[in-house]
């Protein structure tokens, strides 16, 4: 088939010879610090796809955070030709300094508080650490802004999904969510396919985010160290919900204790010593997902996924079983299109740019965000859900669902 390129092993082979060789045998199984999906990965781009200019505002964006993965000036704000950086923020002078150097940017706060506080700032890209995800978005909203925040939408707290729900319906501003995995080229394709209907009824779907010594990555108060699995759920799940707009219903979910010292009972604030855990889903639209998250299986990275509906599968691409399915994939054109001049795909399997161009867009145009709050809330509290599930061994659960 015509777009039949489109391929998951492009992605993975591309970003894994991003991180050279030598970190196989050395670095990356020998607990070096190493941020995986910071690499700059290929992407398949439509080239005749080209953005197109709509608007000569700008929006005048503020970005809070330049911890250990540096995300503040990782998704190419500072390049967006509708974008304004018109203040950064870091709770640290040095990395403040850093973070207000890469992107360009005078004007500097202590913190996220102050920043809101500026009333010319029109959104704010949450970079923060993710204990403070919803404390900060919270703040943004309160203050009339638009957010974007880092993964996860919540952190552990099932209850918080309410009150992030409440807060965007009453400020009426946009939410987004800053998942990687849903730019993904071969989730975006099979979003594409599906919102088509070329899947049919998504009858089964795979995702995994391997991410070895996650739980012993340095962070802001350490909250990385020991870090339950299934709290940093999205890179996974996004398989399912990115591609359907769809929701997990219950979970059965298994952990394995971690092999690490930080999984020992006693070394982690959160009472884990599961360095993975894999959960089996029920979906929304009946069908069923196995979602897993492992922070010490010694492999290289991963975060990747498959797809196979009524219809037809996506693997590595496109694997039609109709003919009625097959007519309706060599119809779309699978390719993400191109990127306004000047700004990069990025890292993470090239996702980096479009969820920056689609939060801007949705802001410009007053449309709802590829992963807007109810998808966030859907990908997330799953995983919350997933991980008490495995403290139970394996008990079958009900997963809250969000809606408009």
């Amino acid at each position: 088939m015509q777009n039949s390129n489109v391929s998951r092993r492009g992605f993975l082979t591309s970003g894994l010879l991003g991180l050279g060789a030598s970190l196989y045998g050395s670095s990356l199984l020998a607990d070096d610090k190493v941020i995986a999906g910071f690499d700059q990965t290929q992407t398949d781009i439509d080239a005749s796809q080209v953005w197109q200019p709509f608007s000569d505002r700008k929006v005048r964006v503020g970005i809070v955070g330049n911890g250990v993965c540096k995300f503040g000036s990782s998704f190419g704000y500072q390049d967006h030709p509708n974008v304004e950086v018109a203040a950064v923020s870091d709770l640290f002078p040095d990395r403040c300094d850093e973070l207000a150097q890469a992107c360009r940017c005078e004007k500097k706060y202590p913190s996220l508080e102050e920043l809101v506080k500026d009333d010319s700032i029109e959104a704010v890209f949450v970079a923060t650490d993710a204990p403070s995800h919803v404390d900060h978005v919270l703040k943004c909203l309160e203050k009339g802004k638009h957010v974007m925040c880092a993964v996860p939408a919540v952190f552990g707290r099932v209850e918080d999904g309410e009150r992030l729900l409440e807060a965007v319906k009453k400020s009426g501003k946009i939410y987004a969510l800053n998942e990687t995995s849903a730019f993904h080229d071969d989730l975006y394709a099979s979003r594409l396919i599906y919102q088509a209907g070329g899947f049919g009824k998504m009858n089964y779907t795979e995702g995994e985010y391997f991410h070895y010594s996650v739980g012993t990555t340095d962070s802001y108060k350490g909250w990385r160290i020991g870090l339950p699995p299934q709290w940093y759920p999205t890179h996974s799940n996004a398989y399912y919900t990115c591609v359907t707009g769809g929701s997990f219903t219950e979970v059965s979910c298994f952990g394995h204790v971690g092999s690490k010292d930080c999984y020992k009972p006693g070394n982690n604030t959160y009472n884990n010593t599961f360095g993975s855990e894999t959960a089996l889903f029920k979906t929304s639209e009946g069908g069923v997902a196995r979602m897993a998250v492992n922070w010490d299986a010694a492999c290289l990275p991963s975060e990747s996924g498959r797809n196979r509906g009524q219809f037809g599968s996506y693997l590595d691409s496109w694997q039609g079983m109709t003919p009625e399915s097959n007519a309706i994939v060599e119809k779309l054109k699978l390719k993400k299109p191109a990127l306004p001049p000047g700004m990069d795909a990025g890292g993470h399997g090239g996702s980096h740019g479009y969820l920056t161009v689609d939060f801007i867009d949705s802001i410009l145009r007053e449309r709802k965000p590829c992963v807007d709050i109810i998808t966030a809330l859907n990908t997330t509290i799953a995983g919350v859900i997933a991980h008490e599930s495995a403290m139970r061994d394996g008990e079958l659960l009900k997963i809250p669902q969000y809606k408009w």
